[in-house]
C-alpha cells in the first residue's frame, strides 16, 4: 500500500512539473495496474475459502478487475465506518463491502448502480414472544451496528415514534449481534435478510419478528470527485446484469445452499440398493490403495453428491467427491466427472489431511479432524484448533474443535487467527452427516474383508 501511495504522489508531482494534466482516477488505476477493492472480511463480502478468496463482492471485484485489464489488491478494514475513510482518503478505489445505500454517506462518497434489493429483518430469539412492530419492541435491548444503514433508519423513525431507543454497538459486527441474540445477551437486533440467510445455519435459534419499511439497495462505493472509474462501474454491471452473470451469482452466495445435505434415511437406504452398487468396487479399490475403510470413503462420497457421478455445483466442484479442479490436479485427476477417478481422487485428498493432523493425536479424531479439513481446508482447521486452545479446552480433541469452528464466522475471533472468516458451522455439519452415514453403512454394508470401522465416540 505504501509503494503504491508513493507511485501514485511521485506521479502526480512529475506531472504538475511538466504543466500535464492530472490523470483521471481510471487512467492512474490502468497506468499502476491495480485495482485497490476495500471491503468486509464477511460471509456476505469477502473470505478465504478451503480453496482460497471468496466471496460474493471479491468475485465481483476479480472480474471487474479483469475487465479494467489490472491486478485486484483487496483489503478488509475490521469496522464499517472505516470504509468510508478509505475512499475519501484515496487509500482505496471503491469499496465492495455489501454495503447499504446509506443516505449519511452520499454527502461524501458516490454510488454505483444498486445490484441487488435486501430486506432489514427484526431478529428475536425462538421461545420468546414474538413482537409485532417496533412499538412492542420498545423498553427492551435492541442493538444495532453503530454507524449502520440500520441505525440510520431507526433515527428515521424516530420521527413518529419519538420514544424508540437502542443502542448502537461500535465493536462488533452483524453476525455478532445474531449470536447474541441467540444466546440470549440482547433482546432484538437488525439484520440485513442475507445476513440472516448464512447465520440462520449457525444459529437455528434466531427468528424473524418483521421486516422494517422499504427494501435497503446495495452498491459500490466510490468517489465523488472523479467519475471516470464510476463510468466503468456502471457499464460492467449493465454488462453482468445482460448476461446473467450478476442472477447466477446472487443466487449461488444467496440462493439455496449449494451443498447437499443429509436428505434421510429413508432415501439414505435406497440409494445404498439403487446406486451404491455401481460405485462400491471402486470404493474398495480406492481404499485398499489409502489404508482405509472403503465404507468412510462412500460415507464422504454420499455426503458430497448422494452418490451422483454428474453432480455439479455452481461453484463449479463436481462428481461423486465433487472436487475442485485445483485439487483434482494436486491429486493426480484429469477426469473429474470419471466416477473411478473421482473416487480415487476424493481418497488420495482426504489421505492427504488425515497426514497433515499432528502424529500425537489418535483415533477416532484424527479422523473427524480430518474430515473438517477436507471440506473447510486444513489452513480453517488448525486456526479452528488455535481457538480452541486460546479458550483453554483440547485442540486435539474432535468435539472441543468442533465446538470451536463455528467462532469463525464471528468476528471477534476470526480478527484473532491467520486466514480470518470461515462458515465454520459447515464442517460441523460435514462430519456429522458422514458419521451417521457410516454408521449406517457399517450395518447394511458389512464386509468382512473391510478393515475395521473407525471407533465412534461422543
Amino acid at each position: 500500500m505504501r509503494s503504491i501511495s508513493l507511485a501514485i504522489a511521485v506521479l502526480s508531482f512529475a506531472l504538475l512539473g511538466t504543466c500535464q494534466r492530472v490523470p483521471t482516477l481510471l487512467e492512474q488505476i490502468r497506468d499502476l495496474g491495480v485495482l485497490r477493492v476495500v471491503t468486509r472480511n464477511s460471509p456476505t463480502a469477502y473470505f478465504l475459502g478451503a480453496n482460497g478468496p471468496e466471496g460474493p463482492e471479491y468475485e465481483l471485484a476479480d472480474r471487474f478487475a479483469a475487465k479494467l485489464g489490472v491486478a485486484l489488491y483487496i483489503y478488509t478494514v475490521p469496522r464499517l465506518a472505516q470504509i468510508k475513510d478509505e475512499i475519501t482518503s484515496g487509500r482505496a478505489h471503491l469499496a465492495a463491502a455489501g454495503l447499504s445505500v446509506s443516505h449519511e454517506w452520499q454527502d461524501t462518497i458516490a454510488y454505483g448502480p444498486t445490484y441487488q434489493q435486501i430486506r432489514q429483518h427484526l431478529v428475536y430469539r425462538m421461545g420468546q414472544p414474538k413482537p409485532r412492530d417496533l412499538q412492542s419492541v420498545n423498553g427492551a435491548h435492541l442493538e444495532v451496528i453503530a454507524g449502520s444503514r440500520h441505525a440510520e433508519l431507526l433515527k428515521q423513525l424516530r420521527n413518529t415514534m419519538p420514544n424508540l431507543v437502542w443502542v448502537e454497538n461500535r465493536r462488533d459486527e452483524s453476525l455478532d449481534l445474531l449470536a447474541r441474540v441467540a444466546n440470549g445477551d440482547i433482546d432484538y437486533t437488525i439484520s440485513d435478510s442475507t445476513e440472516f440467510a448464512l447465520a440462520r445455519a449457525l444459529y437455528p435459534e434466531i427468528r424473524v419478528a418483521f421486516d422494517l419499511p422499504d427494501e435497503q439497495p446495495v452498491a459500490w462505493a466510490l468517489r465523488r470527485d472523479d467519475t471516470s472509474l464510476a463510468t466503468e462501474v456502471h457499464a460492467f454491471f449493465a454488462e453482468a446484469t445482460a448476461s446473467g452473470a450478476l442472477a447466477e451469482l446472487v443466487e449461488r452466495y444467496f440462493g439455496q445452499n449449494d451443498r447437499f445435505e443429509y436428505v434421510g434415511a429413508r432415501d439414505f437406504i435406497a440409494h445404498i440398493g439403487l446406486r451404491l452398487p455401481r460405485y462400491r468396487d471402486w470404493f474398495k479399490e480406492a481404499a485398499a490403495s489409502v489404508g482405509e475403510d472403503w465404507r468412510l470413503l462412500a460415507a464422504i462420497g454420499y455426503q458430497e453428491s448422494q452418490w451422483n457421478a454428474n453432480a455439479i455445483s455452481p461453484t463449479g466442484v463436481r462428481g461423486i467427491m465433487m472436487l475442485t479442479e485445483d485439487t483434482a490436479r494436486a491429486v493426480g485427476i484429469s477426469d473429474r466427472a470419471d466416477p473411478r477417478q473421482s473416487i480415487l481422487g476424493g481418497a488420495r485428498y482426504f489421505i492427504s489431511m488425515r497426514d497433515m493432523i499432528p502424529d500425537r493425536i489418535g483415533e477416532p479424531d484424527r479422523t473427524w479432524l480430518a474430515l473438517a479439513a477436507y471440506n473447510v481446508g486444513y489452513g480453517h482447521l488448525e486456526d479452528a484448533r488455535i481457538l480452541t486452545q486460546m479458550r483453554h479446552h483440547n485442540p486435539d480433541s474432535w468435539q472441543d474443535v468442533r465446538a470451536h469452528l463455528p467462532l469463525l464466522a464471528q468476528e471477534k475471533w476470526y480478527l484473532q487467527v491467520k486466514r480470518g472468516y470461515a462458515r465454520g458451522w459447515e464442517p460441523v455439519r460435514f462430519v456429522d452427516n458422514v458419521r451417521a452415514y457410516l454408521d449406517v453403512l457399517e450395518w447394511v454394508a458389512q464386509d468382512a474383508a473391510a478393515q475395521p470401522a473407525i471407533a465412534q465416540s461422543n
